[in-house]
């Protein structure tokens, strides 16, 4: 996803920058679930910095360049939400060789205008559909 896009998803998703989703639209086809070489997903937490207003938080993000730097290239937006109370959680698709740039894009714009937080992530739901059941 390019950084364009990724902007106008951002703002799309948050009610000072865009106009306000009327409901939840689904994720993408491609799962997050779907491994690729090389590859991982990671879940990032932008906890809203409750000290400034969302005019601020945005003002933040323009002035270090979040719209035009993130993600970084080569790393794909699987699914991106607004979480009431907690603030925007990002799943990203990350190649191995791109977690520096990842987390340096993140440290250099968003810090300021959220707390962030890191979480390898998988998902289990494959390997659980694959075992057999014993019910009773």
């Amino acid at each position: 996803m390019s950084s364009t896009a990724a902007a106008s998803l951002f703002a799309a998703a948050c009610p000072a920058t865009g106009p306000q989703l009327s409901q939840a639209e689904p994720p993408p086809a491609a799962s997050a679930a779907a491994p690729q070489p090389g590859s991982f997903v990671l879940t990032v937490f932008l906890r809203h910095d409750e000290t400034k207003t969302v005019d601020q938080i945005n003002e933040h993000l323009t002035q270090t360049g979040w719209y035009d730097k993130f993600p970084p290239d080569g790393v794909e937006i699987v699914a991106w939400y607004e979480m009431m109370g907690i603030g925007q959680v990002v799943i990203l698709r990350v190649p191995a060789e791109k977690l520096r740039d990842t987390n340096r894009v993140i440290a250099q714009t968003a810090w300021g205008g959220y707390r962030t937080e890191f979480y390898p992530t998988y998902d289990p739901k494959p390997v659980w559909d694959a075992t057999p059941r014993h019910r009773p």
